[in-house]
């Protein structure tokens, strides 16, 4: 066992959870504490009145092409395969592929594209010349051109984020991909596409079943507690653990609105967006996900998301704010000088770091970061 004191983590959600065990295998005690009262963050799901899994904070899809980070997770519970198709509904009520693929392109055009040479020539028909777009505006309108832009992009942006789509870094819209087949699988390039069979929430009570781990819900982090940790791993806002001093780092938050619906009117595709200018972004037909009906009857659940401030949501933080002039990205840089500064200390996780980051990358970046934290203590 290392040291009398243990190391404390702050947020059960992945990047605490990944830390926690890495840490206890490696002969730390480590107590994990977590503000919410339940463990697994941002992935908790649990089966409702309905019979149906519901993910508490809007749909978790794994998906990865590190073999490590499958394997690792694939330690802590059984796996389903899962090729995630998202569809678009369009005002007339039509739905189409989304990404943007060739059949969404024959649809919206109504010409047929025989192969990839008829997409690209399409594409390039409707494109604007701009070099080096300064913003997800201009990289869009350089790709899709203004039709696909103004339908699929722009209201969705100002629903989601609050901005436009000038006003947002590219890099926002960049990992979106456009098919030049008819590829429907929204992770095409992933090579590990699954479910925890029995959900995200066991899988976290088996990840952190360790004689080393100790959990404490309902458990608001305090500075005072830093004095009896080792080290403190901290998930919590950046921003919050400075009191703001640096100015607030925006997020945005969605309101979940949770539906009944006779199980026999839903088919199709798990998610569905919108495109219109309404305040809701997607609908999730849960019972649609593999293993997710549990004990299936005549009614299911749809969760509908509504994006909003973070400050209009009691403070829940889900996605960081990246705007085209950086601005709150200086804005974390000083919190993140800042916190070089202190003693036994590190932040971590999406908003530790201030990072819009998928499951995988929080496993991957939390493995490499704590074993490195580990050899520097031998």
């Amino acid at each position: 066992m290392h040291g009398p004191r243990p190391v404390l983590i702050v947020g059960a959600g992945f990047a605490g959870a990944v830390y926690g065990r890495t840490l206890a295998e490696a002969g730390w005690r480590v107590q994990i504490i977590d503000r919410r009262d339940h463990i697994a963050g941002n992935a908790h799901d649990a089966v409702d009145a309905n019979g149906v899994r519901v993910h508490t904070y809007g749909p978790h899809l794994f998906h990865t092409q590190n073999k490590e980070v499958f394997d690792w997770i694939s330690r802590f519970g059984a796996m389903v395969p899962y090729r995630h198709s998202v569809t678009a509904q369009l005002d007339d009520g039509r739905l189409v592929p989304l990404p943007v693929n060739r059949r969404t392109l024959e649809m919206l055009y109504d010409v047929p594209l025989p192969d990839a040479d008829a997409v690209n020539a399409l594409l390039e028909s409707v494109a604007q010349p701009i070099e080096n777009p300064a913003n997800a505006a201009e990289y869009l309108l350089s790709r899709i051109g203004p039709t696909l832009t103004d339908l699929f992009f722009r209201p969705y942006t100002r629903k989601m984020w609050g901005l436009e789509l000038e006003d947002m870094d590219a890099s926002v819209v960049r990992r979106i991909p456009l098919r030049h087949d008819y590829t429907s699988n929204y992770f095409p390039d992933d090579t590990y596409q699954v479910l925890p069979r029995d959900g995200y929430t066991a899988l976290f009570h088996s990840i952190l079943d360790h004689p080393n781990i100790s959990v404490a819900l309902d458990t608001p982090f305090d500075k005072a507690m830093q004095a009896d940790a080792h080290w403190c791993f901290n998930a919590m806002a950046i921003d919050e653990y400075f009191d703001q001093c640096f100015g607030a780092l925006p997020y945005r938050s969605i309101r979940f609105h949770t539906q009944k619906r006779p199980r026999d009117q839903i088919d199709g595709t798990a998610v569905v967006n919108y495109t219109d200018d309404g305040p809701m972004t997607r609908e999730t037909r849960w019972a649609l996900l593999p293993c997710h009906e549990v004990n299936p009857g005549p009614d299911t659940t749809v969760t509908l998301e509504e994006p909003c401030s973070y400050e209009e949501n009691n403070f829940e933080r889900y996605y960081p704010v990246k705007t085209a002039d950086g601005r709150f990205q200086d804005v974390y840089r000083r919190y993140a000088d800042e916190a070089a500064r202190h003693d036994r200390l590190s932040f971590i996780g999406r908003c530790g770091t201030y990072q819009y980051l998928d499951m995988h990358q929080v496993i991957n970046q939390s493995l490499v970061q704590c074993r490195k934290w580990i050899d520097g203590q031998s």
